[in-house]
């Protein structure tokens, strides 16, 4: 088994200052295996990362983005290059598909962070997996809901830092039964070969974290 977070924001997001060198930095510093950096509509940050780590074999970085689809924010896993924003979400799903990526469902039920499934039931839609438990959720409803369709209609679910602060990666994370190698991550989270770990972010370092980011 190998650890995984799929889901954290750079500097080359909107609302992320956290530099790629120090996300990789601080993923082996936590034993983290496998990361993703997912930033908001951009896959840039992500390829600085896939380059900066190509020779390495302590960590495998997967390419990724957060698209802001028409009703919410999907993950394009494994997706290398930039899909449209603004798209229905079925064609933004269809369209990570097209590029060997899986669609998972970031955040799913949060209404003030572009949860999609608050907004379209996910019985309507296709997609590869979705977040069951996001470590920027400390009361739980949003991460509950998600564990139980996860559970009910057996969709993978996984465990996401969602940092967008160095501090806080691995705050959750997947144990994943893979290879090291991409095409092995894609085909075990698709598969469900997956184990949701970890704690909420701080309310208190996540405050902490805002006021430097504004008065910066």
């Amino acid at each position: 088994m190998y650890s995984l977070d799929p889901h954290i924001h750079s500097c080359y997001s909107p609302d992320s200052l956290t530099k790629i060198e120090d996300i990789i930095a601080k993923s082996i510093d936590l034993k983290l295996d496998i990361i993703a950096i997912s930033d908001h509509n951009t896959v840039d940050g992500s390829k600085v990362a896939v380059e900066l780590t190509k020779n390495r074999d302590d960590i495998l970085v997967i390419p990724s983005i957060e698209i802001s689809s028409e009703k919410g924010h999907i993950l394009g896993f494994g997706c290398e290059e930039k899909i449209e924003e603004g798209l229905p979400a079925q064609e933004t799903i269809d369209k990570i598909r097209d590029q060997g990526g899986i669609a998972i469902i970031p955040h799913p039920y949060c209404y003030y962070r572009h949860g999609l499934l608050h907004k379209i039931n996910y019985k309507t839609l296709d997609f590869d997996a979705i977040e069951v438990k996001n470590a920027r959720f400390i009361i739980g409803y949003c991460n509950n809901k998600a564990k139980n369709i996860s559970e009910y209609d057996n969709i993978p679910g996984l465990g996401s830092s969602d940092a967008h602060y160095v501090e806080f990666i691995g705050d959750c994370y997947t144990n994943i039964d893979c290879e090291m190698d991409i095409d092995s991550v894609l085909k075990a989270i698709k598969k469900g070969k997956v184990e949701v770990h970890g704690k909420g972010t701080s309310n208190i370092e996540l405050s902490k974290y805002l006021f430097h980011k504004h008065i910066h």
